[in-house]
């Protein structure tokens, strides 16, 4: 058993019977009244994010979870297999534990999946924060229409849809940003 003291970014512990990651915290002494601690934590199932105050020293349940290194490998329906890049498991997580960011998995990237220690099971698949994706069809490009905030859809590799600039032509790589799913830039091959 751990207390507030213990508090810091990422741990992870158990409140109302479920998983939560702590994402900030603050300690706070009031002038009049008991100290506090003012957190934000991060369900870990659902992915959303609650605000919560801890009164100062009470007990809280730490839960050990463990970091992994894994190599996507395929895509089988709503099943995504990978593959432990250290012991060369594999390992079948349903896509909905990986959400939106699912779209942009490439056959042998690298992901890290935040396992909990004592049952073995994944909680959080985590993407870099930016893929390199080459579009396998868009619309004929405008050459030179690089000033205006106008999108058009692009349909890259791995089969999602991106907005991309005018000015982008199948064929390009692009790199993608995994949590929101948006185009940052075009990038040389």
């Amino acid at each position: 058993m751990a207390n507030t003291s213990d508090f810091k970014n990422g741990l992870v512990i158990e409140f109302n019977g479920e998983l939560f990651s702590i994402v900030e915290f603050q300690h706070v002494k009031p002038g009049k009244g008991p100290a506090f601690v003012r957190s934000k934590l991060k369900n870990l199932k659902t992915g959303k994010v609650i605000p919560n105050t801890f009164t100062a020293g009470v007990k809280i349940n730490v839960e050990r979870v463990e970091r992994r290194s894994y190599q996507f490998l395929y895509s089988e329906g709503e099943t995504m297999h990978f593959m432990n890049n250290e012991s060369f498991e594999q390992t079948y997580i349903d896509r909905a534990l990986i959400g939106k960011p699912a779209d942009f998995l490439k056959e042998g990237q690298s992901v890290e999946i935040l396992f909990h220690a004592e049952t073995e099971t994944p909680l959080t698949v985590d993407l870099p924060a930016y893929v390199v994706l080459e579009i396998t069809y868009t619309e004929p490009g405008d050459k030179g229409n690089t000033a205006t905030n106008t999108f058009k859809d692009a349909t890259v590799e791995t089969g999602a849809t991106v907005k991309v600039p005018l000015f982008i032509n199948t064929g390009e790589l692009i790199k993608v940003d995994t949590r929101s799913g948006e185009y940052s830039e075009r990038v040389k091959a």
